[in-house]
This record gives structure tokens, C-alpha cells and sequence, in this order.
């Protein structure tokens, strides 16, 4: 449930995620008359469509709308303020400008095929939620946490001769110790994961650790040295997780629509590599565009980086 899109398909990647939250906004506050200025920067005008674009993007509800409307409204001014400074200085002239400007175009319009074509799928029923529920213990029913400890150090420290060190300590304690001792410099961290945020196999890796136990994860310049201090019990019952678990399913289901759709183009496209070595073979097309939802986390999601760290994989189970 944890893999993530594949960063060489950029632009399929970024069409699927718009189409997953194209009914993010249900409620839209009620809009003024669109053609109402707001307000004139140096003979420009700001509308109320304009403001009202804002609020829809930022999902502001009613009860938020008196005070982010004014935020917004600035936001607005500065904006208008930039872009007149931009068209004094020709910037729209530059080719990244243009560049970009044809990007967002493209991403723009493609994004609104995609919200015709799929923007009003089924939304799951009751049974098909209470389904995955039971089918995914280990993310609900039986839940479990880990509370971890790490030292965090720069991987130019992880020696040899602290890789001996740890590998013969007896808790984390002893390790930093050891580097108090030999002046290597490292921070304390507390890390809190779950097995709704892990993949199975990195779950099951941990529940069969003991309680201590010491391992070491590699991350591009720093180095985690972690240990498990407690697992604990902590279920979810559909009553909490059924809202995450319809959202996921919804996305889950236009992402799989938005693949589908992408799919059926391909097939009837005449696509010609002009540079050969660019060509992709026909397994990474397949799994760029069937590319999987993104896993269903906790209530609270973990930061993107440490989770990212323990799924890179245990480098030194001892």
C-alpha cells in the first residue's frame, strides 16, 4: 500500500494526482456576481471570480470565508503588484517564462479532459468500505505502533570502527556513549510509526525484533542508528477509519480510471521515438500508468522523509 508514482512519468503522474482531488471541494461557498471588482492595482482590476478561484482552490468553507476572503484579497494585490513589475521588464519574452507558460498551459487542459472523462465516478458504498476494513487487519483492527529512539549522524561518521561499536552494544545508550567518547558529533531523535504507515514486509521486520534491538539505516548524508523501546496495541474501529478509508478508495478508483483512459490513448496513438534510447519498454509504460494509490496511513500521516528512510531498508539487522 506504500509505493509511491514513478518520477519518470512526470506528466502522467501529475495528471492522476489532479484527477484524485477534483471533488476535494464539495462545498463552495456562495459566490458573489463574478464581473464585481474588488479592487485596482495601477488600473487593474481584481474580480470577485478571481477571489472566488482562490477560495475554491484553497477549500475554504463558509464559516472560514469573511476572514480568508480579506487574506486572499491581498494575496491578490501582491500578485497583480509582481505581474505588472514582470510586463514592465518583458519577462513573458524570456523562453523559460514561455517555456512554463505552455507547461502549465498543457497540464491545464489535459487536467480538464481528465475531470470530463472521470470526474463523477461512483463514490465506494458502505459494504465496499466495511470490505477493505476487514481485509486489512494490520491497518485497523490490528494496529500496532512502534515507539523507535535514533542517533542521528552524517554517513562520513559511520565508520568502520562505529559499526563495530554498534554491532557489539547492548542498547542504543552504549552507542552514544561510545561516540561521546570518540567526539562524533550526532543528534537524539523519536520516531513513532505504525503499521498503517509501514509496508508489510518493513512491519513484520520490526515486529519480530526485540525489544532494544539495534539497526542502522542509511540516508544519502545522514545515517539513523535506531531502536524499538515499545510495541504497542493501537486498533482503529470502522466508525474512525471509514471516512480515510472511502477517500483512499476514491482516489484509489480515479487513479485507476485516469490509467485506464491513459492506456486506451496509447493504444490508439501513434507514438514515434525520434531518439531510440529514449524509448521505454513496454513493462515501464505499463507500471508508470497503472501505478498504485499511495498507501493508506495512520490518522496522522508520518513525515515523508523518515518513512521514506525505514522503507529504503534495514541496513544492519543484527
Amino acid at each position: 500500500m506504500n509505493a509511491s508514482i514513478p518520477t519518470t512519468r512526470v506528466l502522467c503522474a501529475a495528471l492522476i494526482l489532479a484527477a484524485a482531488g477534483l471533488s476535494a471541494c464539495d462545498n463552495k461557498a456562495k459566490q458573489a456576481k463574478p464581473g464585481q471588482a474588488l479592487a485596482s492595482v495601477n488600473g487593474a482590476e481584481i474580480t470577485v471570480l478571481q477571489l472566488n478561484e482562490e477560495l475554491q482552490r484553497a477549500g475554504i468553507g463558509p464559516s472560514q470565508q469573511e476572514a480568508a476572503s480579506k487574506q486572499l484579497l491581498q494575496a491578490l494585490i501582491d500578485r497583480q503588484l509582481l505581474q505588472g513589475e514582470a510586463a514592465r521588464e518583458k519577462l513573458e519574452r524570456d523562453p523559460k517564462v514561455m517555456q512554463s507558460i505552455e507547461r502549465a498551459k498543457a497540464l491545464i487542459v489535459a487536467q480538464e479532459y481528465l475531470r470530463k472523462r472521470i470526474g463523477n465516478l461512483p463514490r465506494p458504498t458502505a459494504a465496499e468500505v466495511e470490505d477493505y476494513f476487514n481485509k486489512n487487519p494490520q491497518f485497523f483492527s490490528q494496529r500496532k505502533q512502534f515507539q523507535m529512539n535514533e542517533l542521528v549522524i552524517a554517513t562520513t561518521d559511520m565508520t568502520p570502527a562505529l559499526k563495530v561499536a554498534a554491532d557489539s552494544a547492548k542498547s542504543l545508550e552504549e552507542v552514544a556513549a561510545w561516540m561521546d567518547a570518540q567526539k562524533v558529533r550526532f543528534a537524539r531523535a523519536q520516531l513513532t510509526r505504525s503499521t498503517a504507515d509501514l509496508s508489510p514486509e518493513m512491519s513484520t521486520q520490526l515486529l519480530r525484533m526485540p525489544k532494544g534491538q539495534l539497526f542502522i539505516v542509511k540516508e544519502n548524508e545522514r545515517t539513523l542508528l535506531i531502536s524499538i523501546t515499545e510495541i504497542r496495541e493501537a486498533p482503529v474501529p470502522l466508525e474512525v477509519a471509514s471516512q480515510q478509508i472511502e477517500q483512499f478508495l476514491v482516489n484509489k478508483r480515479t487513479k485507476e480510471s485516469a490509467a485506464a483512459e491513459l492506456t486506451r490513448l496509447r493504444a490508439s496513438a501513434k507514438i514515434e521515438y525520434l531518439n531510440k534510447s529514449m524509448a521505454a519498454d513496454a513493462k515501464a509504460v505499463t507500471g508508470a500508468a497503472a501505478a498504485p494509490a499511495s498507501g493508506l496511513g495512520a490518522p496522522a500521516a508520518p513525515a515523508a522523509a523518515a518513512k521514506a528512510a525505514l522503507e529504503r531498508g534495514v541496513a544492519g539487522l543484527k
